[in-house]
């Protein structure tokens, strides 16, 4: 420890008035004594009478102004004062973290540093990721209610003028604006609205503070679970009353009254004056405060009190009491002679008979005013016998008075606060709260009474629950590293407590006191000089009786106890509180009211009365039930501690800076004193006892890794690393601790290690240096070196140059030599080889002709060698096998005569002629039996045939159904009549439409009048502008260019008004599109709220939300409720239900008579013929079921009871093919059985020779017989289960079918119950439109498959025709003829098509196309629907760009063409509307969000392109120019088109946002391309490496979030591309967000000290080169795209550039896109990395901020954050296409047959 105290230490030494001196060791520590320099050069000698004795040393200057507190190296006293002293004045920072405390210090001047833009910068950052800020902690409370699921609270305290109320409120907006909910509910303004009010009934000037809150109070704020605020409520503590009725010296009452007084011209009834006319407001003589007018806040009371819910006449109310207070404090009591018999000379009180305040305190409160006059000048005594009335003296009177105006103010106070509860509670369920208490610090005045003593009591709680807390957060961290730790002691405020509070302590002797018929304050104090002097916190004073003495945690404080009892007591006496009650101000009566369930927790004074007369039923013991204010008081602290210990808590900690309100001053004694009250030295102790410097294992490696060698570095195991490097250095392990991801360090041995790292820096610095120089010298004796080996080489180059030629020569002629000896020897080598080749050629040919003569004799022989060998092999196998024959033949002959000669002899035999006789007697009857079932066969056709007759007559009857099917297509037609006349209705309304789109255009009209106004004004001002130039030229040279700047200028005004018209504009529209989302969702809400009301009621639900089970469960009920209104809709349902069946049943007869033709018409067998003939037996009862199954159906259907049915109905059929399936097993089991009997019976007679049976093969033809039979059993038995199915499957179709009209009838019933006729006849027109479309799309698709075979046919048939007309086999006149056919069929297909679809269909040659497409107006929806609504970005992509956007074009062309006016609207308002459906849907696919802003510009551009307008034809072709549009002016719907764009765009330009934010933050400020080059600092228990409250949060990686950003940039890109994007709106575009990603990095860099060094600018400018890169790469460079970026860029180089006097000019001119406050905090935020690195001057801040201010920056310039909200107005430059509209096909894909080019 001594070693530290070295020469050149710096140490802190005590001062009178500075609290703490910088000092210098100037001498080695070696004895007893200390030398040390102060800053003003004075030597002192130390006397240290022990190491613990010895100075505070100082931190590094690398850790001077930290965040945190507890990052200091050393935690003590002077390193506190010290940091926050340079961090309020020099970088005008007031908020500072200490542990899990935010130290806020008053500034007396207003910041930039609370607008909304601060709030979202801080919103989902972790505590300590940014600069300290009340929104740090909010943001903390409001997270942790998020995450942890448990309440929270923020308690904020500090002495009066610390700035706790602002603090709370600005703790209270971010919560309103963070948890506002997306609909506007009021809530979140009712909860600031609170604050004015309060403010004013609760808030006085004090000499400390001007707006100084008299109670405390504490807020809950209620969020539901979706975490939105859903109410509020409130509870209040100790109201100031005595400051109703005085004031001290320079200090004012409650706001409340001056802000009447200023308004009372506005409130006559009132009758005030003056406020210095008023006794209770003129005893401070400082009526005003600077800066305020009470005329204006008390509007902005009366309108927080009207959003509050105060009624007008309650408002008035409050007024006359207030009023009246005021009047009763002027009311005058003089002396007069007491008026009692038994005493005429005593003294006594009146008031005079002329005092006008009393008649009109008497008239405000309406009260008698004789009563009143009574009651204040007398009292009356209850004694047991009678009653006795005593005047009061003057004294008393006047006592009394201002008791009673104490009283009616408390009264009236609680009474405003139980509205504002009851005002801000929610009905909902409320999920947790945030709880935010504002209340008194710790106060010691030269007198303290009651009131000291009470806020003391309360801190002294508060106290103890902080310290708690700080030492549980302690033992949580070492637990969860898991290291070995000591238990810490820390100041334990329980026997303080014990004091006041606990059995026979200062409360309850003070209780007792008070319950004393005689007692007074002085025997109060003597029993508590007998009863509480075991305690060692309290003691007696030195002099006098009257006084004690309490040891609170941060002072001993001296409490006068005059006063305390009838403080305690709050005694009112009960005979004017009668009068009062008596009156007929409903409201003042309503505060007197007994109410013992009073909402509010903490009444804020009870009234204490004697009883009227004796009564002796009351009990005498009745006065000790009533509550003293000191139990109150004690009542509610402990339930407000349980709140507390209930919720995570958060600490704020307000300072005042000093006692004059001088913005940023700094008193060290004033602050620390206050430091030690409100517990932040004792956090900053507890944190030093502990290991209060914290380290992460990578962090502490890249900081400290100089620190150790090479070989001691393990990197996969830091750890161990970090290990070796601690316990090399620090010897002692009581110094430090290993966790499980930390390393804890003792208070010192950070600065240790930070000394030791920079010697060790230093060291290597001058190695550095070392080498360069040696660099240096050898690049000199280089130079030198070079110069002469030059000189020696080009001499030695003569040299060999030289012998060179010569050694060229010689190897010249060596080498012609050896070239000519070659070609002598090749030449002769070559003569001689062509000799020997051709003597080998010709005697190798000689032999190899010779060889293959050889091999063809050989051959030959072998050939004649086989032939002969198979001849002889063959004439002996025939012999052989001609005596073989021989002999079997004989053999078998043998054989065959003995068998011959045995049957001979069996034939002559009897029984063998009876066998035979047999057996022709069973064929005979077999054949009898094949006889009769023929017959019967034969019969049963014949019944067949005449069955077949019957059907006829049925199938007559089916037409007749379909005759009547006609005649209900006349009624549906006449149908159609009455919907036209509906349509016209609609017309009729859509004119009123009109009218009022007219009326817009003439505005906008006149708007536009209003810009050729302006442009006339423009052109009329260049006129003279050129007739200035033309005088000027002849008098003075270069005035042309002063002109030209100047009309410059006032084009870039106008170019700018223009911008801020049309950013209004967009911005009105942005509001009027969340406007409209917003009545859409209250009346989504409001349809949900009706139909759980009506749910409730009548268990019924409206069309637009009745399920499909509800409509199953409910049908019957609501179809039997109808009655007789809906009759005649019933009978059509019913007929159109019957149709249907009939159709079906009708085309399924149709199936079946067919197929039976087609099998009439085959040959077949009697068998197929009897299969058929069951089988149409069958199908006969099969279709006399279905009928009658259909008509139970129709019925059940009208009944309401379809469903039942229909499951009743396949039960059935379930079961029926059950049984025929068990009858189909019976069937086989009986055959099975049957021919096993056969079996049997045939060898049991027969035995061995069964084969005699079969002597004709008849068995085997019953086997075969059988076969078949069963073949044909399980074929029908398949084919029955196959129909079963299929009918099955058919009815569940047709279940689901009825099941669906059943509900859309359902709907159209219960929409018919609550409309009017008129609107059921739409209804069910509505459901026939939408019926009958359906059935005409299926009709359409058929047609169209027709038609593509069609002419898949033709064209086969005209590739066949040109083949057989080239082969000359077709004759010209069967070409022609083939042409006509086809043109023949092609006008039938036509005119059918025509007949059926009513669609009208033109053959047109493709030179004749106009470029437009016919359509109906029926198929207006299905164009729209296919087009747009279900369009996939990923087929989009595949067309051409603006695909949908021409289509629409050419439909509406086609309107033009036709002069439809009706057809042409409804295709636009389709349009337009479907348009916004599918963006609002599908808002978060950015695919679709950029597919329709392109569509819908591309489909305005073309609107503008064809309008005919000139100014727009400039670049058509003629073509174009004749396709302009001839009859409509659509100008009303460009502007909707441009509107919809611009909404598109801005939610285009939100989602790309809500994407790239992530990702800014990361890649711009955090991303490293060299890793660890700007190391970590030290960092607190706030610092980025120990926050864990986002560890739940995916992290991103720095070093990969640059590539993701730019990825995301490309992606973003071609996404444009794809779709066709104009470039110009893609300019905008990035040119917004590149604006985004330079607003929300800047701002991050603005609340971030850990960025603002060198290094990080270097890095920072490296990130945005990047960006460059990219605009370059995507040619984006010669926009504005870029200097967007200008402002982050500027921050980057301010960090990079020389910070010296003599560089302010060039830093002020480098900066120009930064405002004032941004280059000042960025410049305060800049820290230094290393000792070596000077710290910016704080000189050149100052120079700097003077230079700025001649800037003259406006208004809306001068901020600290920019934007991030803020949008630069959009345009949409016109870009006409030059695509022909004749050449646009509609692809397949997009299904849009109904489409006809025309």
């Amino acid at each position: 420890m001594n070693e530290l105290y070295s020469k050149g230490a710096q140490v802190w030494i005590q001062h009178p008035e500075k609290v703490w001196e910088e000092a210098e060791v100037i001498e080695d520590y070696k004895s007893s004594v200390l030398k040390v320099r102060t800053e003003d050069g004075r030597i002192h000698d130390l006397i240290i009478e022990s190491d613990e004795k010895l100075p505070p040393l100082r931190n590094p200057r690398i850790l001077i102004g930290e965040n945190d507190l507890t990052s200091l190296s050393y935690l003590h006293e002077p390193a506190v004062l010290y940091n926050l002293k340079v961090r309020f004045c020099q970088k005008s920072s007031i908020y500072t973290y200490c542990g899990i405390v935010l130290v806020a210090i008053n500034p007396y001047d207003d910041l930039p540093i609370y607008g909304i833009d601060t709030i979202w910068a801080y919103r989902g950052q972790a505590m300590g990721d940014l600069d300290p800020h009340i929104f740090a902690v909010a943001e903390e409370a409001y997270t942790k209610l998020e995450r942890e699921q448990r309440d929270q609270s923020i308690i904020v305290s500090g002495e009066s003028g610390a700035g706790k109320t602002v603090s709370a409120k600005y703790a209270m907006r971010y919560f309103a604006t963070v948890g506002g909910s997306s609909t506007e509910t009021q809530v979140e303004k009712k909860v600031l609205a609170s604050s004015p009010i309060m403010e004013s009934i609760g808030n006085a000037k004090t000499t400390r503070n001007d707006n100084s809150s008299r109670f405390g109070k504490f807020i809950e704020i209620h969020f539901n679970k979706q975490y939105h605020i859903q109410g509020a409520s409130m509870r209040t503590y100790l109201l100031e009353k005595s400051r109703v009725v005085f004031q001290a010296p320079e200090e004012r009452n409650y706001h409340i009254f001056y802000q009447l007084c200023a308004a009372r011209e506005e409130y006559p009834e009132l009758q005030l004056a003056h406020q210095d006319d008023f006794h209770y407001l003129n005893q401070g003589s400082s009526p005003h405060i600077q800066g305020i007018d009470d005329r204006a806040m008390l509007e902005e009371t009366t309108n927080a009190l009207n959003l509050l819910g105060f009624s007008s006449k309650e408002q008035m109310d409050m007024f006359r009491i207030l009023a009246a207070i005021l009047h009763l404090g002027n009311v005058q009591i003089v002396e007069a002679a007491a008026e009692n018999d038994q005493n005429a000379d005593g003294e006594g009180s009146a008031i005079p008979a002329d005092d006008q305040h009393l008649a009109i305190l008497a008239n405000l409160l309406q009260i008698n005013a004789m009563d009143m006059r009574s009651w204040l000048c007398h009292r009356k005594i209850v004694s047991l016998r009678d009653v006795i009335f005593k005047p009061m003296t003057v004294i008393e009177a006047v006592s009394a008075r201002d008791a009673l105006a104490k009283h009616i103010y408390a009264e009236l106070f609680n009474w405003i606060v139980s509205v504002v509860n009851k005002a801000l509670y929610s009905s909902g369920t409320t999920q947790k709260f945030i709880g935010v208490l504002d209340i008194y610090g710790f106060e010691t005045f030269e007198i303290n009474s009651f009131e000291q003593f009470c806020i003391n009591y309360a801190n002294e709680k508060l106290q103890q629950q902080f310290n708690q807390h700080v030492f549980k957060l302690e033992q949580e961290e070492y637990m969860r590293e898991e290291i070995e730790w000591k238990f810490i002691d820390f100041y334990d405020n329980q026997p303080c407590i014990d004091l006041i509070e606990t059995k026979l302590g200062i409360l309850d002797l003070l209780d007792e006191e008070c319950r004393m018929p005689k007692g007074t304050d002085a025997s109060w104090t003597e029993k508590l000089y007998n009863k509480c002097s075991s305690f060692n916190h309290f003691a007696k004073p030195r002099f006098g009786n009257l006084a004690f003495i309490i040891h609170h945690f941060a002072d001993n404080v001296t409490y006068q106890s005059h006063g305390f009892l009838e403080k305690n007591k709050d005694t009112v006496l009960e005979d004017q509180i009668s009068v009062i009650k008596n009156g007929q101000n409903k409201l003042i009566r309503k505060l007197f009211r007994e109410e013992d369930n009073r909402k509010l927790t903490v009444p804020a004074a009870k009234i204490k009365v004697a009883a009227a007369r004796p009564s002796s039923t009351m009990p005498a013991s009745s006065k000790q039930h009533k509550k003293t204010v000191g139990s109150q008081f004690r009542d509610s602290l402990n339930m407000l501690m349980s709140t507390l210990n209930a919720t995570t808590p958060h600490y704020v900690r307000c300072i005042k800076p000093n006692d004059n309100k001088v913005p940023f001053e700094y008193n060290p004694v004033r602050a620390v004193q206050q430091l030690r009250a409100c517990g932040v030295l004792e956090t900053i102790r507890i944190s030093a006892a502990g290991f209060p410097s914290r380290w992460t294992y990578g962090d502490f490696f890249n900081r400290y890794r100089v620190l150790c060698l090479y070989k001691d570095i393990q990197r996969d195991n830091l750890r161990l690393t970090c290990e070796r490097i601690v316990s090399k250095i620090i010897k002692d392990t009581d110094k430090f601790q290993f966790g499980k991801t930390k390393i804890f360090f003792r208070a010192g041995q950070v600065a240790y290690l930070e000394k030791l790292r920079a010697d060790k820096l230093r060291k290597c610095c001058i190695i550095i240096q070392k080498q360069v120089r040696a660099f240096i010298c050898r690049k000199k004796y280089l130079r030198v070196k070079k110069s002469i080996l030059l000189l020696q080489r080009y001499g030695r180059g003569v040299l060999a140059r030289r012998k060179a030629h010569f050694l060229r020569q010689t190897r010249a002629a060596v080498t012609i030599q050896r070239y000519t000896r070659g070609w002598l020897i090749r030449t002769k080598y070559k003569s001689l080889k062509a000799c020997v080749l051709g003597l080998q050629a010709r005697a190798r040919g000689l032999l190899a002709r010779r060889r293959y003569q050889q091999m063809r004799y050989n051959h030959a022989a072998i050939i004649i060698q086989r032939y002969v060998r198979g001849w002889l092999a063959r004439k002996w196998y025939a012999r052989k096998r001609t005596q073989v024959i021989l002999v079997q033949s004989a053999i078998r002959r043998f054989l065959a005569r003995r068998k011959f000669r045995k049957l001979r002899q069996e034939a002559r035999s009897v029984e063998h002629v009876k066998k035979l006789n047999k057996g022709l007697e069973n064929k005979i009857i077999s054949l009898q039996q094949k006889i009769g079932e023929l017959v019967k066969e034969n019969n049963a056709l014949k019944l067949a045939q005449t069955e077949l007759l019957e059907l006829k007559p049925k199938f007559d009857a089916l037409r007749v159904v379909e005759t009547e099917k006609k005649q209900m297509v006349a009624l549906l037609t006449k149908k159609d009549e009455d919907l036209e006349t509906l349509k016209k209705s609609l017309e009729n309304e859509r004119d009123e439409k009109m009218d009022l789109i007219n009326e817009k255009e003439r505005s906008e009209k006149e708007r536009a009048e209003e810009v050729e106004r302006i442009n006339k004004e423009n052109l009329r001002l260049k006129s003279e502008l050129d007739e200035l130039n033309e005088r000027i030229k002849s008098n003075q040279i270069g005035a042309e260019e002063n002109l030209r700047a100047r009309v410059e200028q006032e084009k870039l005004m106008l170019i700018r008004e223009h911008d801020q018209d049309r950013d209004a504009y967009q911005k009105l529209l942005a509001e009027y599109n969340l406007l409209e989302q917003r009545n859409e969702s209250l009346e989504n809400e409001l349809s949900r709220l009706q139909w759980s009301g009506s749910s409730k009621s009548n268990h019924q639900r409206s069309f637009s939300d009745a399920s499909t089970v509800s409509a199953q469960d409910t049908t019957a009920s609501d179809v039997s409720e109808l009655g007789e209104d809906i009759e005649g809709v019933q009978l059509v349902l019913k007929l159109q239900q019957k149709v249907k069946e009939l159709e079906k049943e009708r085309n399924k007869l149709q199936k079946q008579v067919e197929e039976f033709l087609d099998k009439q018409d085959k040959p077949r067998d009697d068998e197929a013929f009897s299969h058929d003939r069951f089988r149409l037996q069958q199908l006969e009862v099969e279709y006399s079921r279905l009928r009658a199954n259909l008509a139970k159906m129709q019925i059940a259907v009208a009944e309401g009871s379809g469903q039942e049915e229909f499951l009743r109905e396949y039960n059935e059929l379930q079961l029926d093919f059950d049984r025929q399936r068990e009858e189909n097993i019976q069937l086989h089991s009986v055959l099975a059985k049957q021919t096993q009997g056969l079996k049997n019976v045939a060898s049991n007679n027969y035995g061995s020779h069964v084969d005699l049976i079969n002597e004709d093969g008849e068995l085997v033809m019953a086997f075969e017989a059988q076969k078949k039979i069963n073949r044909q059993l399980e074929d029908e038995l398949q084919q029955e289960k196959n129909r079963w199915q299929v009918e099955r499957e058919e009815l569940q179709q047709e279940n689901e079918k009825l099941r669906e009209e059943n509900d859309n009838q359902r709907k159209l019933l219960s929409m018919s119950l609550t409309k009017s006729p008129q609107t059921q006849t739409e209804a069910f027109m509505q459901h026939e439109i939408r019926r009958l479309t359906s059935e005409n799309l299926d009709l359409q698709e058929k047609l169209d498959l027709a038609k593509e075979e069609l002419r898949q046919c033709k064209k086969n048939l005209k590739l066949q025709t040109k083949a057989l007309k080239d082969a000359g086999l077709l004759p010209n006149e069967l070409d022609n003829s083939t042409e006509t056919a086809e043109s023949a069929t092609e006008k039938t297909l036509v005119k059918s098509q025509d007949q059926r679809n009513n669609i009208r269909v033109t053959r047109k040659k493709e030179s004749h196309y106009q470029g437009m497409f016919e359509f109906r107006k029926e198929d207006v929806q299905h164009i729209v629907r296919h087009l747009i609504f279900e369009l996939k970005p990923r087929i989009a992509v595949t067309l051409l760009p603006g695909l949908p956007a021409y289509i629409l074009f050419m439909c509406i062309r086609h309107t033009d063409c036709t002069n439809d006016d009706e057809k042409v609207r409804s295709l636009l308002t389709a349009t337009i509307n479907t348009i916004k459906k599918v963006t609002k849907k599908r808002h978060d696919d950015m695919d679709t969000t950029v597919l329709w802003l392109s569509n819908t510009l591309r489909l305005l551009h073309n609107l503008k392109q064809y309008s005919g307008d000139k100014t727009f034809q400039t670049e058509n072709t003629p073509r174009q120019n004749e396709q302009c549009l001839r009859n409509f002016d659509l100008s009303e719907y460009r502007q909707v088109l441009s509107d919809i764009a611009v909404g598109i765009y801005q939610s285009l330009i939100g989602h790309i946002q809500e994407k790239v934010q992530p990702l800014v933050v990361p890649a711009i400020l955090e991303h490293e391309a060299i890793s660890g080059l700007s190391s970590q600092k030290p960092s607190g228990m706030r610092g980025r490496a120990a926050s864990t409250s986002r560890d739940s949060e995916p992290f991103l990686d720095a070093q990969k979030s640059l590539d993701a950003l730019l990825q995301e940039l490309n992606s973003i890109h071609k996404i444009m591309g794809y779709h066709g994007v104009d470039p110009e709106l893609i300019v905008q575009i990035f040119r917004q967000m590149f604006y985004f990603i330079c607003a929300s990095s800047l701002n991050n860099l603005l609340l971030r000290k850990d960025l603002c060094h060198w290094t990080k600018g270097m890095q920072i400018r490296y990130n945005l080169s990047h960006l460059e890169q990219w605009c370059r790469d995507t040619r984006l460079q010669d926009t504005n795209v870029p200097d967007t970026l200008q402002p982050i860029i500027q921050a980057a180089h301010l960090l990079q550039a020389r910070k010296l006097d003599e560089d302010v000019q060039s830093v002020c001119d480098m900066c120009d896109k930064l405002s004032m406050f941004q280059i000042i905090k960025i410049l305060n935020l800049y820290t230094t990395i290393d000792e070596f690195e000077e710290r910016v001057p704080v000189s050149f801040i100052r120079k700097i901020q003077a230079k700025l201010q001649e800037r003259n920056e406006p208004q809306e310039q001068a901020t600290l954050l920019m934007d991030t909200k803020f949008t630069f107005p959009v345009r949409f430059p016109f870009n006409p296409s030059n695509i022909r509209l004749e050449d646009i096909e509609v692809p397949e894909v997009l299904n849009l047959p109904m489409l006809k080019k025309a």
